[in-house]
Order: structure tokens, then C-alpha cells, then sequence
């Protein structure tokens, strides 16, 4: 199967009501090279024009943008631009050979004297999501005992996407994974965010996939919720096949219409821009985003 090759324009664009005075912020718009996506080109555009600019990669891998703005301006707007060939991911995958998901959760026990699992750090609470006993309940509906580890991740997308409604109203950037998981809906965030605390609270490590679908849909297949805006799906550990990406909005495996821009344990590590204002009063902020096949 060949290769796609995709490009992704993102445009945020902030507007103030009153002038900003000085202002420091975090972007993360620099897509990751992984097995699956090679970044073959990549150029931002921040206006007004920092004062300083600094990138250094995060602990997760992922590279990010420190910039300040040190002169009085009424507007932001960050743009970015990146081609990338994506390889197909599932052709050999076989969902039910993994590991049975029990001894994936007891790899992540601490032992004394024990090998440390790198991945450990991926089954603990993060800021937007607690370990919990509704999220093991209904995550134990999936795993049954002796359970392959992807069979049941699968399984648990699948219910996910036909239980909860996709809605953009009733979730806000900051919704915590249980406050969503008992609203049963919320948008693209909610969805993964509940899903990795199912997958956590059973032992299982899970992080926060952030990154783009692509807007135009295949022949013969559905538009994709998401694909106006950036877009998050899960990451799954899987010992022997590495980390398995679902997309749980979508209720597919995250493959050649989703390019990934980074990763961490929730949205909270990979907020697109984030950061301290001086100034600025109420703001208005417009979010645009293409991706288009070469």
C-alpha cells in the first residue's frame, strides 16, 4: 500500500478588545516524525513577530515553541504548515494476539527490584483525569478475564463511540474526563480523555494523542467528525506491538487520515498555544484548519 502524503494548515488567530501589553506563550505546532509519519516539511508564521523565540522537546518528545511578545499589540495569529507521508499501520496487526490485559496491567505494578516499565507513567491521574471506579467498572465491560490487551481497547472504542453523543455544547477545553463521562457526550477531547481514564484505571497505559484528520473524506466513506479543527484520539500500550492508536470519536484505528502533532497524558501537555498575558481584556479567538492530499 503506498504511502499518503498529506498537508495540514493551521491558523489560530486571537483578537483583543483592548491592547496586550507583553505576553509569553507555549505553542505546540511542530508535528513528530514517528514509524508511521515522516515530516517531510515544515515552516510557522507568528504575527506579530516575537521578541524571543526558544524550542526544546518536552519530556514527552514533542517539540515546543516558547515565544514572547514584548511590545503592546490588539491581535495574535500563529500559522502553521506541514507536509507529511503517512504509512499504513494495521496491515499485519492482529488484535487478538496481544498480550491478555492482565499481565499488561501487572507490568505495571511497582515490584521492588523489578525492571521499571517506561510506559508506567502513562497509567497514573493527570490534571483533566482521575483514576476512578465508574471509569474500572465500565472499562471491566470490555476486559473480561484473559482478554487481549488490543481486543479489549477495541471493544472499549467501539462502546464508547455508540454510547456517548458527540456534542460540542455541553464540553468545555477544560472538562475533566469523569465530568464528561457522566454527561455521556462531549466532543473529540471528552471522548478520549474518558476513554484513556477507562484504560488507566484498570492498569492499562494510555496517553493523549493530539493532531488532524483530514478534511476531505475517502470514496464511499462518511466525513469525519473533527475535521474542521484540531482533532485527539488514544494511544494504548500494547507489549510485543508497541502503542495502537484508536480514535474513539470516529470508532476507527488512527491510520492515513490522521496525522499526529504530539503526545501526552492529557490535553493539558499539548494545548496548541497556551501561555501569560499583560492586558488584552475580553478576547475573540478563530480557528482554521486544512488538510488536503498530495
Amino acid at each position: 500500500m503506498r504511502p499518503t502524503v498529506l498537508t495540514v494548515l493551521h491558523r489560530t488567530t486571537y483578537r483583543y478588545s483592548t491592547l496586550v501589553d507583553t505576553a509569553q506563550h507555549l505553542a505546540t505546532i511542530r508535528p513528530i516524525s514517528t514509524a508511521a509519519q515522516e515530516v517531510l516539511q515544515h515552516a510557522e508564521r507568528i504575527e506579530p513577530e516575537p521578541s524571543y523565540l526558544h524550542s526544546r522537546v518536552d519530556t514527552f518528545g514533542n517539540e515546543v515553541v516558547y515565544f514572547a511578545l514584548n511590545t503592546p499589540h490588539e491581535s495574535l495569529q500563529v500559522t502553521s504548515e506541514t507536509t507529511v507521508r503517512l504509512r499504513a499501520r494495521w496491515t499485519h496487526f492482529d488484535p487478538e494476539v496481544t498480550e491478555p490485559w492482565e499481565n499488561v496491567a501487572n507490568m505495571t505494578q511497582y515490584r521492588a527490584g523489578a525492571t521499571f516499565v517506561p510506559e508506567t507513567e502513562f497509567c497514573f491521574a493527570s490534571p483533566y483525569i482521575a483514576l476512578h471506579p465508574l471509569f474500572r467498572a465500565y472499562a471491566l465491560e470490555s476486559f473480561p478475564p484473559g482478554m487481549p490487551v488490543a481486543q479489549g481497547a477495541i471493544d472499549l472504542m467501539h462502546r464508547i463511540h455508540d454510547e456517548f453523543e458527540y456534542l460540542q455544547t455541553t464540553t468545555d477545553f477544560d472538562t475533566q474526563a469523569l465530568h464528561a463521562f457522566t454527561l455521556r457526550s462531549g466532543v473529540c477531547q471528552d471522548f478520549a480523555q474518558v476513554m484513556i481514564g477507562c484504560l488507566r484505571s484498570i492498569g492499562i497505559p494510555a496517553r493523549y494523542v493530539s493532531g488532524y484528520l483530514r478534511t476531505i473524506p475517502l470514496p464511499g466513506h462518511a466525513r469525519l467528525l473533527g475535521a474542521d479543527a484540531s482533532h485527539a484520539w488514544v494511544s494504548a500500550w500494547c507489549p510485543g506491538t508497541g502503542w495502537i492508536d484508536l480514535d474513539p470519536t470516529n470508532d476507527v484505528l488512527a491510520d492515513r487520515d490522521h496525522v499526529t502533532l504530539a503526545y501526552g497524558r492529557d490535553y493539558s501537555d499539548v494545548s496548541l498555544l497556551r501561555g501569560m498575558i499583560l492586558g488584552g481584556g475580553a478576547h475573540a479567538v478563530d480557528v482554521s484548519v486544512s488538510v488536503m492530499e498530495l
